[in-house]
This record gives structure tokens, C-alpha cells and sequence, in this order.
């Protein structure tokens, strides 16, 4: 059984930063192109990074600069490093691992930025 399971959400100033990881199990891990995606509330999901296999990586225009996605193999583990947060980053973070046609979604952590 697969299981993706976010941690390291909370509550964190603007200008703030916040690491969130993402510990994955029952699949090969390696094999996966690891996505994070948030969805804000009233809003639609969107994805924020990935990083392929390969450790290419890609990122929303709005996170630029700001947020790093990594991975390691060794702990099947993905990280979204995120810093200056600003409000409009506040929402439910969840990490989604991606072999098409299979796509698995964990249970999601939620990031709140405010003063």
C-alpha cells in the first residue's frame, strides 16, 4: 500500500520560512516524479514544484526564487523548502508522487502565513 505523508506545515510569519517533508513508502520511490501541489481556500489546486527522477526540477512562476524542491532517495523523502512567505502562499501543501498512469497523493499539510 502507497503512502505519502506530508509534515512540517504550521503557522509562520511573512518573510518567514518553513520546510515541508514528504515521507513516501510502498512504492520505488526513485522511479517517481515527486510533485507538490497547494490548493488556498476558495481556490483550484495548483502545482507549486516537481522534481522528475532525474532530480530536473521546475517550479511555479509565483515560488520562484523563493521555494526549493529536493529529494532523497536514500530515506524516500521529498522536501519543498520555502522561504520569504508571503499571505498568498497560505494554503494545504500535498505532495503527489507521479509514474503515469499511476498517481498517489498524501494527505496534505497545511501552511498558514500571517502576522
Amino acid at each position: 500500500q502507497v503512502q505519502l505523508v506530508e509534515s512540517g506545515g504550521g503557522l509562520v510569519h511573512p518573510g518567514g520560512s518553513l520546510r515541508l517533508s514528504c515521507a513516501a513508502s510502498g512504492l520505488i520511490f526513485s522511479k517517481y516524479t515527486m510533485e507538490w501541489n497547494r490548493q488556498a481556500p476558495g481556490k483550484q489546486r495548483e502545482i507549486v514544484a516537481t522534481i522528475s527522477s532525474a532530480g530536473s526540477t521546475n517550479y511555479a512562476d509565483s515560488v520562484k526564487g523563493r521555494f526549493t524542491i529536493s529529494r532523497d532517495n536514500a530515506k524516500n523523502t521529498t522536501y519543498l523548502q520555502m522561504t520569504s512567505l508571503n499571505p498568498e502562499d497560505t494554503a494545504v501543501y500535498y505532495c503527489n508522487a507521479v509514474r503515469r498512469p499511476l498517481n498517489f497523493w498524501g494527505q496534505g499539510t497545511q501552511v498558514t502565513v500571517s502576522s
